[in-house]
Formats: structure tokens, C-alpha cells, sequence
């Protein structure tokens, strides 16, 4: 295993019983934290509360289709990352025009409630960060569980952030901003999955 785990390995194919297991313990931290989030949401009326548990709950989703396509052949798994990659950017096109939306409409969200809910989060993700560690490198299937991680860490931060915001201001703008800005990380890393898919994709069928 020892050069699936040096962090330089783009042809690890997830074929590791650590790496399943380790995914399948983040598939389930995914689960309950989407409906923790969704929840809060609701509750706190925070859109970048609700782009991050629609994170969640893709997350788990592709999570379980990467666990699926361990050890099939490199066309299916670079498919599978595409349509990871196009689902990712999907997300990333609603959670912007909702955003949008939201401008002309929004309320202030509870900041208290926005707040503990994405600390709550964050060490969720950063425990889910810390299982993938060794295994952040890979083909393509591997990388966007990788890159999915790492945007819930860096979301519940910017969450937080803007729940100080709105406790500071007093308007729901600290709030829309992050959810943007969440929105074109979205984007970014589906573009990143797309484009490694594709030259996988054109490798297997040479």
C-alpha cells in the first residue's frame, strides 16, 4: 500500500480494503450531517446552510457510486467521475441561482444557530478530511471524493464565517455571499473532475 499512501500516485484505482472502509465511514458521517444541516436551514433560514447540506447529501450519494466503482475498468470508473463532475456542477449552478434569488427575498438568518451548526460540521468534515488523507491522490473516481471533502471543510468554515457576519450586520448578506462563493467552488471542482475524467477517458481508448 505503500505507494497508493504517498500522495503522488495518480493511477491508484481505490483497490484497498483501508481506502473502502475509509469510505464508507465518510459515506455515513455524509448522511447524518445532510440531515443535521437540512434541518438547521430550515430553521436558521441560512441558504449557506442549505448549499452545504446539499452538499452533504450529494456527497454521499457519489461517495457510495466511487465505492461502487472500485476495481471496475478505467472507462467506467473515469465515467463515473464525469457524471460525479456534471452532478457537482449542477449543484454549483442551483446553489448560485437560488443565491440570486434569495437577494430579493431573503430573511436574516439566526446567526447562533447557523454558527454552532457549522462548527458541529466542521469536525465532522475535518475527522472525514483525516480518513482520506493518505488517499487524496488518484484517478480521477478517487481525486473528486478527495476534492468533495475538502470543499465541506473549507464550506463549514466559510459558514461560520458568515454567521459572524450576519451577528455583526444584522442582514442576511454575510449569509448569500458565502453561499456564492460555495457555489463557485462547486463549479471549480467540477470542472477539475470533468477535465481529469476526460483525458482519462481518451487514455482507455487509445
Amino acid at each position: 500500500m505503500g505507494d497508493h499512501c504517498c500522495g503522488h500516485n495518480h493511477n491508484f484505482n481505490g483497490v484497498d480494503p483501508h481506502f473502502k472502509r475509509a469510505l464508507i465511514a465518510v459515506i455515513i458521517i455524509n448522511a447524518l450531517l445532510f440531515v443535521v444541516e437540512m434541518w438547521a436551514g430550515v430553521a436558521a433560514k441560512s441558504q449557506a446552510l442549505h448549499a452545504d447540506a446539499l452538499d452533504f447529501f450529494a456527497d454521499a450519494v457519489t461517495y457510495g457510486i466511487s465505492l461502487w466503482a472500485i476495481g471496475r475498468a478505467q472507462s467506467t470508473r473515469s465515467r463515473v467521475a464525469m457524471a460525479k463532475g456534471f452532478s457537482l456542477l449542477l449543484m454549483g449552478v442551483w446553489v448560485m441561482g437560488s443565491t440570486i434569488f434569495s437577494v430579493f427575498f431573503a430573511e436574516v438568518p439566526h446567526a447562533p444557530l447557523m454558527g454552532g451548526v457549522a462548527v458541529l460540521a466542521l469536525g465532522a468534515n475535518l475527522l472525514s478530511v483525516l480518513l482520506l488523507m493518505k488517499w487524496k491522490e488518484g484517478d480521477a473516481n478517487v481525486r473528486s471524493v478527495w476534492l468533495c471533502s475538502r470543499n465541506d471543510a473549507i464550506g463549514n468554515v466559510a459558514v461560520m464565517i458568515a454567521a459572524v457576519g450576519v451577528f455583526g450586520t444584522h442582514t442576511a448578506w454575510p449569509d448569500l455571499i458565502v453561499a456564492a462563493m460555495m457555489a463557485g467552488l462547486f463549479i471549480s471542482s467540477a470542472y477539475k473532475i470533468i477535465r481529469q475524467s476526460l483525458a482519462e477517458m481518451k487514455v482507455a481508448n487509445t
